[in-house]
């Protein structure tokens, strides 16, 4: 192999011609130019043809060029804007553009956007499932704020979860034929659905209306299969459910027709399983002087969301809000037409194979920048509109009191007020909350992280705090060993007020937003796209 120096470019020309000499130098190739010899060739080489010259063109660094056969000027292989770069860019600025408009219109807690697109409901569902609207009451509430010295040996087994009699919200709905009115005390925590029933009844309480009379018709068979998926009594379909606060109601399934108010307004009749209670009993006796029996809202088959749902008429999604105002009321709605699309937070939940609870798992509870759980150790929490007051474990808790009485030096401790377990004392007239929300510190209930964003349930010292008759500062927090449950948080209806919650039994999981609560908004649908883009989404 021999090398050879490229040519003059001023070779076999007229020196003079300037234009020609500026055209071949920018056309030239800019290194060197190799010239492989085949192998036994003589000098001069012979004009035949087969072998001949190999010749290659290097530039500074070693590396081949290559000539266009227009005669531009070579460059580089891989510096050309390739269309796979271009779809890559193309990718890379429209992610950058979801990621800005999710930042601009996604709500909730603070703590970034966190979020992804949700599987899109297939276009047959969207045209068939809708959703149903029920209204929420506030019920008067009984004097006196603290619940009975409920211990745990005194707790009976309970598929529900109802830790104090007094449930706070009812919501009115028509079952029979013709339709009659009735008033259900709202629970998120049991599965459920009764009302008092005179079949004749054995301890009924007297109710807002007179008892529901079954015909012979509507007694579940206990062939049914929706009966041997809920009991084993091979004689008779029937249910027997203790709460928490030792209460209970016994009677038999019925089927029958109940109207609920569909999203368009229209008044839509369904099939449903229920209970005919005719024998309740403890606490239950009292706060039906105001109702007639139970809206069960958890997620067995017995429930009616789930009832619904398995029939294809709704998503297997409920939820409720709550207005701020205790006097006020809100809405509750089956079905996920109501939950928006932006600024969720969500967390995974769990149901407990004994009692079917749904459980959330919460990493820290602070008070401040104060953790009152043990570093490490996760808190299951309960999220229950049939509870009033908000359970703290047994630690949690006694941290939490040692954490106010050093609140601030304007309070003592007055174990005479016996409003709530725990009550301060100011040295100033105290008439409401808001004169003394600023001297406490919020409660944050801190979840699994999802990617680099928080996930948080924020509780403001106006939801913790109760003003007694004395004037003093009570926690509206108890401990929840009191009621034989010391290793879970009890997130009753006093700190879902204000919210939006969603309960998606679809995907396990339970979400929250800020909201007044002053009227429901129903969600469009955008064609082509999915349901709903949701703010720190795990699963």
């Amino acid at each position: 192999m021999a090398a050879a120096a490229a040519p003059s470019p001023s070779s076999g020309q007229p020196a003079g011609d300037e234009d020609w000499q500026q055209d071949r130098s920018s056309r030239r190739p800019h290194g060197a130019v190799l010239i492989t010899v085949p192998d036994g060739a003589g000098w001069p080489l012979p004009a035949s043809k087969g072998d001949g010259l190999e010749a290659a063109l290097l530039d500074h660094a070693g590396a081949p060029l290559e000539l266009e056969e227009d005669g531009e000027r070579a460059r580089p292989r891989g510096h050309a804007f390739s269309p796979w770069r271009a779809a890559v860019a193309v990718l890379a600025v429209a992610a950058l553009a979801a990621a800005g408009y999710v930042w601009l219109y996604a709500g909730g807690d603070a703590g970034g956007v966190a979020w992804r697109l949700l599987k899109a409901r297939e276009e047959e569902d969207r045209d068939v499932r809708r959703s149903f609207l029920l209204p929420l009451y506030p019920k008067p509430r009984r004097s006196g704020g603290a619940p009975e010295n409920l211990t745990a040996g005194n707790v009976p087994p309970t598929t529900g979860f109802l830790p104090l009699p007094c449930r706070l919200y009812y919501t009115t709905v028509s079952i029979g034929n013709p339709p009659r009115d009735y008033f259900l005390d709202v629970d998120t925590g049991s599965d459920i659905t009764w009302i008092q029933c005179d079949t004749p009844c054995r301890s009924c309480a007297k109710g807002a209306h007179p008892s529901y009379r079954p015909a012979g018709a509507n007694i579940v068979p206990p062939s049914d299969p929706l009966c041997e998926r809920v009991q084993r009594d091979p004689d008779q379909c029937n249910y027997d459910i203790n709460y928490a606060d030792r209460s209970s109601s016994m009677g038999v399934y019925v089927r029958d027709n109940m109207q609920l108010i569909s999203d368009d307004g229209e008044r839509e009749n369904m099939d449903i399983v229920f209970g005919c209670g005719y024998d309740q009993q403890g606490i239950l006796l009292d706060a039906l002087q105001n109702t007639d029996g139970m809206l069960g809202l958890g997620s067995r088959a017995i429930s009616l969301p789930t009832q619904l749902a398995s029939r294809g008429i709704i998503s297997n999604v409920f939820g409720h809000c709550m207005t701020t105002d205790p006097s006020g009321g809100g809405y509750l709605f089956l079905g996920d037409d109501y939950i928006p699309r932006w600024g969720m937070t969500w967390v995974p939940v769990r149901n407990g194979p004994a009692d079917n609870i749904r459980k959330a798992q919460v990493q820290q509870v602070n008070h401040g920048d104060q953790q009152l759980n043990v570093q490490g150790k996760l808190t299951q929490v309960i999220f229950d509109s049939g509870s009033t007051h908000v359970y703290f474990p047994h630690e949690a808790y006694i941290n939490l009191i040692a954490a106010l009485k050093g609140a601030s030096p304007r309070f003592v401790q007055d174990d005479s007020d016996k409003a709530m377990p725990f009550c301060l004392k100011a040295d100033f007239s105290v008439r409401s909350v808001d004169d003394v929300k600023h001297l406490f510190k919020p409660i944050s209930l801190q979840f699994e992280r999802h990617f680099f964003f928080s996930r948080t349930f924020n509780i403001r010292p106006e939801d913790y705090l109760i003003i007694s008759d004395k004037g003093n500062v009570c926690l509206g927090v108890f401990d929840g060993a009191a009621i034989g449950y010391d290793s879970v948080i009890i997130v009753g209806d006093v700190l879902l007020r204000g919210k939006l919650i969603a309960y998606d039994n679809d995907q396990n999981q339970i979400g929250w937003i800020d909201s007044d609560c002053t009227g429901p908004s129903k969600q469009s649908r955008i064609p082509f796209f999915p349901r709903r883009v949701l703010h720190n989404q795990v699963l």
